[in-house]
């Protein structure tokens, strides 16, 4: 049986991120491996004591400064896997890729799944994009194996790339609604009169855009955002201020049975990211069977929406013109023709073990 190792993840369980909650759903159903998790303290919940069969957590000191957390944090775990051999390398993202040639360089053989292109984030600097456009040049080619969660992305790149590279997509949960309400009822939110947005609150996800939409939009009372800050409320005291009406519930982090009360008894999920590898969250909501409206870009085409659901992005004008249609026309359920099998977790982790264990 294979020890794989991953890095580039903050870790799970009861930690916040698309990747985490990839990482949740992958790991713990490939059996047929052993995986040493590494994990960054700092961010560890009293969830992340849940253990699992097949994985051990490696957890080391890190930080929270933004741009050099995930830098120092995947040097030292790589210090540590050359110390305490393993015989695949999972690497999350590309910043974290940089190490790759030094993994190589070792003797390990090194799959990277890439999530998204993090260079196009508003949040970074000059020199971070530089940095992360490195860290992709050189994770591109030192990887053995690279899957991708989005295949627009994956068909950028030469055939040379193209050709140790494979699509994945992310997962659905396969559960249905929950009755019960005492979350909403906790954070005084009415249960079919919201709409419901998630995400980490970081400017990518366009959640400024939505906000500034629904305020002269008569058609939404209540907008709930599921979702924590990471390194400061900058951007969360600006969405505060944007809020003239005050129609926004923050809830914070929110996961499990209380983020299955918020999918189960909304009205609509919106999604105005401006960058997105593969959302997640747009995935879950289409699982509960809820009404989407969508920002285009390339990453929610993946689904294949109808045209009616999407809006230009940063048109907040357009956002609100499509919010009121389609809360206008509203249906108990939306049925967008999506093959649940096709996303099931298992079936994604499936793929995913064949990649890394092969």
């Amino acid at each position: 049986m294979k020890t794989i190792a991953v890095i580039g993840t903050r870790g799970f369980p009861g930690i916040q991120g698309g990747v985490e909650m990839h990482c949740l759903n992958i790991y713990p159903h490939i059996t047929e491996a052993r995986f040493r998790v590494y994990r960054r303290k700092p961010y560890l919940t009293a969830e992340s004591s849940a253990r699992y069969a097949n994985i051990t957590f490696v957890d080391l000191p890190s930080t929270r400064i933004k741009g050099f957390e995930a830098l120092f944090h995947t040097l030292i775990s790589v210090i540590h896997i050359i110390f305490h051999r393993v015989d695949v390398v999972h690497i999350h993202n590309i910043g974290p890729g940089l190490f790759a040639p030094v993994l190589r360089l070792f003797g390990f053989k090194v799959v990277m799944t890439y999530h998204s292109a993090n260079y196009e984030h508003k949040k970074w600097g000059r020199l971070a994009r530089a940095l992360l456009r490195l860290s992709e040049w050189v994770s591109l080619r030192w990887c053995n194996r690279i899957i991708f969660v989005n295949k627009f992305q994956m068909e950028k790149y030469p055939a040379r790339i193209m050709r140790k590279s494979i699509y994945i997509p992310n997962g659905m949960e396969q559960s249905g609604a929950v009755p019960e309400t005492d979350f909403l009822c906790g954070k005084g939110i009415e249960p079919g009169n919201y709409l419901l947005a998630v995400g980490r609150i970081t400017p990518e996800k366009g959640f400024h855009f939505l906000i500034e939409a629904i305020q002269q939009c008569a058609a939404v009372s209540r907008l709930v955002i599921a979702g924590g800050s990471d390194h400061d409320s900058t951007y969360l005291d600006r969405l505060k201020a944007l809020d003239t009406r005050n129609k926004v519930i923050f809830t914070g982090f929110t996961a499990g049975r209380n983020l299955a009360q918020l999918y189960s008894h909304a009205r609509l999920f919106v999604l105005p990211s401006v960058n997105e590898g593969f959302p997640l969250v747009l995935l879950e909501a289409l699982g509960y069977g809820l009404q989407v409206v969508v920002s285009d870009i390339p990453a929610t085409h993946l689904m294949e929406l109808p045209t009616e659901c999407y809006f230009e992005c940063g048109n907040v004008e357009q956002l609100r013109a499509v919010l009121t249609r389609t809360l206008e026309n509203e249906q108990a359920t939306a049925d967008y023709g999506i093959d649940v099998a096709t996303y099931s977790w298992p079936n994604i982790a499936a793929q995913t073990g064949r990649v890394l264990i092969s």
